[in-house]
């Protein structure tokens, strides 16, 4: 069975943050022989084009109405502009299915001020881009005391991760997933932040254990 990750685009989508994500994700070139494929599946709140903060425009493959728990794997939400709007509501009742059916939500930036503002941050370990900028411009955030300092935080099926750090945010969902091997993923993560081409030989061998 191939699980679908659903990737939210919207107006003014940070289109980089979801993209070391996705890539590993849709072309399943580093996964375990034996892991789940995948295939991703852009969700718009409708279906009609929009664009990124980078001017890419997207045509949304469903609806929100069209996206559904019982063949996803993980829904993604990206940061962008537009976070704090009511626009995003619709979202996080979407958001609230997928947790409530232990579907995989990952989000990153200014994501996880939707997820705040929504109420789904008040009672459970997370991070985002800074918590006095978010205590800041949600004065209905209580979530002070499970706030972590951290580049990304998984608690259950809820992945959020600061908005500097999309190869962190990929490495957690990735692992999460548990598509890659322990040894890939390490190799992975560690080639991209250190830029030593000794990880892509190590990254290369992982992939025959």
């Amino acid at each position: 069975m191939t699980k679908i990750a659903y990737l939210y685009v919207f107006d003014t989508m940070a289109d980089w943050e979801p993209g070391f994500l996705i890539a590993e994700l849709n072309s399943g070139r580093y996964f375990r022989k034996d892991a789940e494929k995948y295939i991703v599946r852009t969700v718009g709140l409708t279906k009609e084009s929009v664009v990124t903060m980078g001017g890419v425009r997207i045509l949304p493959d469903v609806s929100l109405e069209e996206c559904n728990a019982a063949d996803a794997g993980v829904l993604i939400l990206p940061g962008g502009d537009t976070w704090l709007e009511d626009i995003h509501v619709p979202m996080m009742e979407k958001v609230k299915e997928f947790l409530d059916a232990g579907i995989f939500v990952a989000a990153i930036c200014g994501a996880t001020m939707g997820l705040a503002k929504a109420g789904l941050l008040d009672k459970r370990p997370h991070t985002s881009n800074d918590l006095g900028y978010l205590k800041a411009v949600i004065p209905a955030y209580t979530g002070k005391a499970f706030y972590r300092p951290e580049t990304a935080v998984t608690d259950g099926n809820l992945i959020t991760a600061s908005g500097i750090a999309p190869i962190d945010f990929a490495r957690e969902v990735l692992r999460e997933l548990k598509v890659f091997s322990a040894e890939t993923i390490e190799a992975w993560y560690q080639l991209y932040i250190t830029h030593e081409a000794q990880y892509f030989y190590v990254l290369m061998e992982s992939l025959g254990s």
